[in-house]
């Protein structure tokens, strides 16, 4: 099994989370700024809500994706006031060709004092636990 991990955060909640992830499965989170080159059975997508949707970062990432090198998106990430992104994020993998897992992580993130020191050392444990199912 492959795997690859992305993400996009302005806060960097989003980034904590993906290293926990990637530390679990042995290889780099990477921001979507770095393509995903290589064939991989499974890319895991940090992101969040910004605006009432995905940033047009992640959309963009996500339409740029080679349908024939990416097994299945693996959607993860944190808001302060929302909650999954997953829907959002399915809508442009479908259109992409690309099928999303239906397992995908979620927790609080700090925003402006909301949910202070989130996500914490529990949600990154947990993060890292969501990872590990899927090796």
């Amino acid at each position: 099994m492959t795997y690859a991990v992305r993400y996009y955060t302005k806060t960097g909640n989003t980034k904590k989370l993906a290293e926990a992830v990637a530390k679990e499965l042995g290889v780099e989170a990477l921001p979507l700024s770095e393509p995903v080159n290589e064939p991989v059975d499974l890319l895991f997508l940090g992101n969040s809500y910004y605006a009432f949707s995905i940033d047009p970062e992640v959309r963009k990432f996500v339409e740029s994706l080679d349908s024939g090198k990416i097994g299945k998106i693996v959607n993860f990430g944190s808001a302060a006031m929302l909650n999954s992104t997953y829907k959002k994020v399915k809508s442009v993998a479908d259109k992409k060709g690309i099928a999303m897992d239906a397992r995908e992580f979620h927790c609080r993130g700090e925003f402006k004092g909301i949910h202070k020191g989130r996500p914490n050392e529990e949600d990154l444990k947990a993060a890292a636990q969501f990872a590990r199912q899927f090796k």
